[in-house]
């Protein structure tokens, strides 16, 4: 299917994790439609994987920013508007869970709110008039911490949290405008990130079998490709009139009745 994402200019967060982390995935697929990606991350990662995509014929780029940093935010936002003029779609993509729960200072939680929520508000903020200038449209990626709650992560949780609220506050802010916002709601998805937790615990192998066992679909997590892809659709013009919507990509974890998963 053709998105018509070729040449639209698509600023993506948090997009230089490790090979196969969500943002990075989501950069490779839209690299592969002919969108424009606009790699926003603090990581130096992001340099390679611009240059790498540059070196394919693909007008790329890394702008390297701490999102945590409004002032940065808003330098990345004038970078972006001086190579491309507009934006057709911001994929807000920054998360970590970062494990600040009632134990952290207060100073810690403030941090998880700036990288995990402000963070998009900012950008948003400061990417808006590119995105009136091309009628684009935002898309938050979120969390089922938010809904479900996990336990010892308050930051992350609320800024999860915030993020649904903004993305309906937005879609209603916007519309005249006709642009749109809409965000992606992750459960159990196998990134590196995952991976890289499982193996700390003295019993991963257990636990990862008892999480999968969980997921309705296919008793499989979600891949980031399949993330990737809800997130092209979403951003795309086949998706024109989806708004305010928390699309929730995760085999039926979140919603989906309990009594599936009887043995």
């Amino acid at each position: 299917m053709d998105l018509n994402l070729k040449n639209k200019v698509v600023v993506v967060t948090g997009a230089a994790g490790i090979k196969g982390s969500i943002g990075e995935t989501i950069v490779q697929h839209l690299a592969k439609e002919g969108a424009i990606p606009v790699i926003v991350d603090r990581n130096d990662r992001g340099f390679t994987y611009a240059e790498e995509l540059q070196a394919k014929g693909i007008d790329a780029i890394f702008v390297k920013t701490d999102l945590s940093d409004a002032s940065q935010v808003e330098a990345a936002a004038k970078t972006i508007e001086e190579k491309y003029g507009e934006i057709h779609a911001l994929i807000n993509n920054v998360g970590v869970n970062d494990g600040a729960g009632l134990d952290a200072s207060v100073d810690d939680f403030m941090y998880s709110l700036k990288l995990n929520m402000v963070s998009f508000f900012a950008m948003t903020k400061f990417c808006l008039p590119m995105l009136k200038k091309a009628k684009g449209n935002i898309l938050n990626i979120g969390s089922k911490v938010a809904l479900t709650g996990q336990g010892g992560t308050s930051g992350y949780a609320a800024a999860k949290g915030g993020v649904f609220g903004l993305t309906r506050e937005w879609a209603v802010d916007l519309i005249k405008f006709g642009i749109r916002s809409n965000a992606i709601v992750i459960a159990e998805s196998w990134t590196p990130a995952y991976d890289a937790w499982i193996k700390t615990l003295d019993n991963g192998e257990e636990k990862l079998k008892s999480i999968v066992s969980k997921i309705p679909l296919e008793n499989r997590m979600t891949t980031p490709a399949e993330i990737a892809d809800q997130c092209l659709f979403t951003i795309s013009d086949k998706s024109s009139h989806t708004t305010g919507q928390f699309i929730t990509v995760d085999g039926g974890y979140v919603n989906l009745d309990r009594s599936l998963l009887t043995e």
